[in-house]
């Protein structure tokens, strides 16, 4: 094996052991990830939260095993990819190894080791980001018409794992437009490269006009319940933030797509990055949206930097400093950006995590935990707990668990060993009831439990308050467990209204 690919390995190990030991173990898996792995249950052309990519990987971890080390495996695998892809990247641009280095330590010690602990779509789409930039690097360096297709189903799989891809294309667009390289609009190729994403595409744009197109409506609810908080200062605050080692390294980048005679092929990038940060920031976009820009960017910068200490006299001084100044940044980063504190670390030094803007959560407020890591607390707690209470009911009949948010079902689904197969009217499990059983019993998860004894003991002939979530630093405390059982009517019918009077709304 080469140098370079020894190095290159030396990267990928690091980026694993990096992401394995990003979290601390009283911390569960996070809301969204519960979500994500029950959809590999119910596989689809599409779902209301997200597009069907992220089921398929979840029906792989699935067929692991489903174990926590498998739901970590994949992102900390996409992110290990996406240096790999930037490597060639500047292999592609004419860069050396230290460009090659450089790059890769920026990226590996970066927002991405937090982004990659996630089983989300946002680690797969960073990469999809960056192969997409990379093809259309390829096509203009080579020529070569396969490049565009190849662009092409990188876009298709991109649309089919987040949506959010498109606003690549849409920066793409106008910033070829303003330079030379429009002539690629002549070029037939990209048109039937075109079509071939829309090959990929067209599956999920048919589950969604067949169902209503319900990414509208979760768009709608995003932009009203979280979009609505975002402070476009805070989004641009965070593009510094997420690569702050490689700062100087992207912002080299951009000058030199601006004035370096060997990237004048290359300098719609600098229009593109500007035209997708507009767009970013009209829509109040969330600031993690614009992470997969990033790759591409310090990927010129890298080479540019490199070229230029080989022209001058401190040059191989500097170049330490460059690796030194990412790492040397890294260090404070890691210690608060990552799960890897305990709660009641986090607790104790509550002055800095709120200085550093980590408190603030989508709803506009400071609380004692950043809103991930509170997230990924008391689930196996509800999900013990319900299943202790689902054993006591099953005795009398059928028990149905009806939640009120994603996050719960999905938990219980992942943790429960008495086989629960928990709902809610929430995100995609309103399309996931089971009416084959009629239920008599009702196990009902609330977050405000306000009166819910009052509404609904009277269609029951037993009612009481089961249980509540108590550990006191996840977000979900004081989400109550009530038990519900002997209905007097037929809660199968009750729930089918309910669910149509929902959808109904969409």
């Amino acid at each position: 094996m080469k140098k370079s690919g020894i190095i290159l390995f030396l990267f990928i190990l690091a980026k694993f052991i990096l992401q394995f030991t990003a979290i601390n173990p009283e911390y569960e898996l996070q809301r969204d990830e519960y979500l994500h792995l029950d959809q590999a249950n119910h596989l689809a052309w599409g779902y209301l939260s997200v597009p069907p990519v992220t089921s398929w990987i979840a029906f792989l971890i699935k067929i692991l095993g489903n174990s926590v080390f498998w739901v970590k495996f994949f992102p900390a695998l996409f992110g290990a990819l996406t240096i790999v892809v930037v490597w060639k990247m500047i292999e592609e641009l004419g860069g050396n190894l230290y460009a090659q280095i450089l790059a890769s330590t920026g990226i590996l010690l970066s927002v991405l080791l937090r982004l990659n602990t996630l089983f989300q779509p946002n680690s797969l789409e960073v990469l999809l980001w960056t192969l997409v930039y990379f093809s259309l690097i390829k096509y203009l360096n080579s020529e070569k018409v396969k490049w565009l297709y190849i662009g092409a189903v990188f876009f298709g799989i991109g649309f089919l794992n987040k949506y959010n891809i498109v606003f690549s294309l849409l920066g793409i667009i106008p910033a070829l437009l303003l330079t030379r390289q429009r002539k690629i609009f002549l070029q037939k190729h990209l048109y039937f490269a075109a079509l071939l994403s829309l090959v990929f595409i067209l599956p999920n744009m048919i589950w969604q006009y067949l169902h209503h197109f319900p990414m509208i409506h979760h768009m709608k609810e995003l932009s009203e319940r979280q979009l609505a908080n975002v402070n476009r200062f805070d989004f641009l605050k965070s593009q510094i933030l997420f690569f702050l080692g490689s700062v100087l390294v992207i912002f080299s980048g951009f000058y030199a797509l601006l004035v370096y005679k060997r990237f004048e092929k290359f300098r719609f990038f600098l229009w593109a990055y500007l035209f997708t940060m507009i767009l970013f920031l009209l829509f109040k976009a969330k600031d993690y949206y614009a992470i997969g820009i990033y790759p591409t960017y310090i990927a010129f910068g890298a080479v540019f930097i490199s070229d230029f200490l080989d022209r001058i006299k401190p040059g191989k001084i500097l170049k330490v400093v460059f690796i030194v100044m990412a790492v040397m940044c890294f260090i404070p980063i890691y210690g608060v950006a990552l799960p890897n504190k305990s709660p009641r670390y986090i607790l104790s030094h509550q002055d800095m995590y709120r200085n550093l803007g980590m408190l603030r959560w989508e709803d506009g407020k400071d609380h004692q935990l950043p809103q991930d890591f509170a997230d990924m607390l008391g689930w196996k707690e509800l999900a013990e707990k319900t299943d202790r209470l689902y054993t006591e009911l099953s005795k009398s009949g059928n028990t149905l668990v009806l939640c009120d948010n994603y996050g719960q079902a999905g938990a219980i689904n992942y943790y429960s060993v008495k086989g629960i197969k928990a709902v809610s009217f929430n995100a995609d499990y309103i399309n996931w009831f089971d009416f084959s059983k009629t239920y008599t019993n009702l196990i009902r998860i609330k977050e405000s439990p306000e009166d819910e004894l009052k509404k609904t003991a009277t269609v029951f002939k037993y009612s009481k308050i089961s249980d509540s979530i108590v550990n006191p630093f996840a977000r979900e405390k004081g989400t109550v467990i009530f038990s519900f059982e002997g209905a007097k009517i037929d809660i199968n019918k009750r729930v089918q209204s309910e669910i149509e009077e929902i959808k109904a709304g969409y």
